[in-house]
């Protein structure tokens, strides 16, 4: 099994699909008002939105997106004038990470975990 794509949901994908192009993802399918879909620059996972008329109460989920130069690319995000609601920092489970909602509230995560993303020293063998 692999995971191929994460679907969120989007309230304007008019304003959602700048967003996370800005973000660096590549638009594949743009089928307004209801879906669109990118590629991730590295990989072969895909990230969709769709349109709701109403956004999910409560948490939601997280999306991760990994990246090496974690730093670089946040700094580079500020640049272009997105708002993180956390700046890059080490976590106990040896990730560093950024986080940001897009424009519907959705929570992101960038982060690098290098080899302890699937192999950290708690890994059930």
């Amino acid at each position: 099994m692999n995971l191929n794509q994460v679907t969120v949901p989007s309230l304007d994908l008019t304003k959602s699909i700048p967003f996370y192009e800005k973000l660096g993802l590549h638009l594949i399918v743009k089928a307004l008002p209801h879906y669109a879909r990118f590629e991730c620059p590295e990989g072969d996972a895909t990230f969709s939105i769709h349109q709701v008329e109403k956004l999910p109460q409560g948490e939601g989920i997280s999306v991760y997106f990994e990246m090496e130069k974690l730093d670089e690319y946040v700094a580079e995000l500020v640049a272009k004038g997105i708002l993180f609601d956390e700046m890059p920092s080490d976590r106990s489970w040896l990730w560093r990470e950024a986080r940001l909602k897009d424009l519907d509230g959705n929570q992101l995560i960038l982060f690098h975990g290098g080899d302890n993303r699937k192999n950290p020293p708690w890994r059930i063998n």
